[in-house]
């Protein structure tokens, strides 16, 4: 379809909006509103442009276990999003600071660099430098 503009947001499920609101606060996302509709949902926005929505009814029992990441057996499903960044040494070091675990590096051939991090609740997120 090239109707189709580009992502207008991500789904995150979370236990609790205050704990997942302090950590994406933390990268720079702002609080605009929530919780609201049915499931209910809470929605960030980062100046950057992306838009996270918190879905906000996962059991308060569940582990943090990400299910795509974490099994063996490997399910269908979106595993992780990718913020893309542009200065990968402040980040790093801003994340230390934070006390944000880094759980895996990477760098490619061509120079492009990216590690991941993972939310109160196990969700992945890839911080991403491509060359340019």
């Amino acid at each position: 379809m090239k109707q189709i503009t580009g992502i207008n947001h991500v789904g995150i499920r979370v236990r609790s909006l205050e704990t997942a609101r302090a950590f994406y606060e933390q990268l720079g996302f702002e609080f605009i509103v929530g919780p609201i509709g049915p499931e209910p949902v809470a929605v960030m926005l980062h100046p950057s442009g992306v838009n996270i929505n918190f879905i906000l009814n996962a059991s308060s029992n569940a582990s943090n276990n990400n299910i795509l990441m974490d099994e063996a057996e490997k399910h269908t499903g979106i595993t992780h999003i990718a913020l893309e960044i542009n200065d990968i040494e402040a980040v790093q070091q801003q994340l230390n600071a934070l006390g944000i675990n880094i759980t895996e590096t990477v760098k490619l051939p061509d120079g492009t660099f990216f590690f991941f991090v993972r939310d109160p609740d196990g969700n992945v997120i890839e911080l991403h430098k491509p060359v340019k």
